[in-house]
């Protein structure tokens, strides 16, 4: 069996994460206008400032997100960053086949959220594709592969 190939993969703020909390953001405030004919007073204000709250929210969880690369070398995953590599563990959490949500792990510190899409790089979206979902080789696996 073969391993997944060397990958670098560009990710950053996602158009279609965009979309989808301006969809929301859009959902609430159709919930809201509909809220605004029932309700009177202090519910009112308080369903306006939760729908402003969420959408500063929403777009600030945007503008938050990571940019950089992501680097598989056949063994680790590193996040490259500002001129800097950090090694980590990688998790999926949502595959849609042209877009993947993954969450980086470093040793230390707070995982790190990003969107990979297919549009950013198609070239090398199936080798990301393997490499996220490929399991890397041991020393152990390495010897006994060795072995008559």
């Amino acid at each position: 069996m073969h391993s997944a190939p060397s990958v670098t993969y560009p990710v950053g703020r996602s158009r279609t994460f965009a979309a989808l909390l301006a969809s929301l953001w859009c959902a609430g405030g159709v919930a809201t206008a509909y809220g605004v004919f029932q309700a009177d007073g202090w519910r009112l204000g308080l369903e306006l400032l939760v729908f402003l709250a969420c959408g500063i929210w929403a777009a600030r969880a945007w503008a938050a997100m990571p940019t950089g690369a992501l680097c598989w070398d056949g063994q680790d995953w590193q996040w490259l960053s500002a001129g800097r590599s950090v090694d980590g563990r990688l998790a999926v959490h949502f595959d849609a086949q042209t877009h993947l949500l993954l969450s980086f792990h470093p040793p230390r510190g707070a995982k790190c959220w990003c969107w990979a899409e297919r549009a950013s790089a198609p070239e090398r979206w199936t080798d990301l594709r393997r490499a996220v979902y490929s399991r890397a080789k041991t020393v152990a696996s390495t010897q006994e592969a060795a072995l008559p």
